[in-house]
């Protein structure tokens, strides 16, 4: 992979890590506030339960993106970027545009998926 697409996807990559991380900061502050409101009835508890789960759920998926993402700026420095980890094979430009941190080529991810 040449320099000038490798800084390409780093950029592409440090940005949706500082937008992922002020996602799960403003939720985890919307969840502070939550918690802190005093519930007067059954139907207020469970419509906040109910959103504290599923905004949960946003930000542990949000995470494994964000440890994703620091495996593939890690790839970038020591100059492993763009590596299929089954084939070694090198990750076409298109999936990587579509998925800057995939860690498979396309066949290699039908492969995976196939067999889960």
């Amino acid at each position: 992979m040449q320099d000038s697409e490798t800084s390409y996807f780093k950029e592409i990559l440090e940005s949706r890590k500082d937008q992922i991380n002020k996602n799960i900061n403003g939720v985890n502050s919307e969840l502070a506030e939550l918690n802190a409101l005093e519930l007067n009835d059954e139907g207020d508890h469970a419509s906040v339960n109910n959103n504290s789960m599923v905004e949960s759920a946003i930000v542990q998926q949000q995470a494994k993106e964000l440890r994703e993402i620091d495996v593939t700026l890690g790839k970038i420095s020591s100059g492993n970027y763009g590596i299929c980890e089954m084939c070694e094979d090198n990750i076409g430009f298109q999936r990587l545009k579509v998925k800057p941190h995939a860690i498979y080529c396309i066949d290699c991810r039908e492969i995976v998926e196939k067999s889960k």
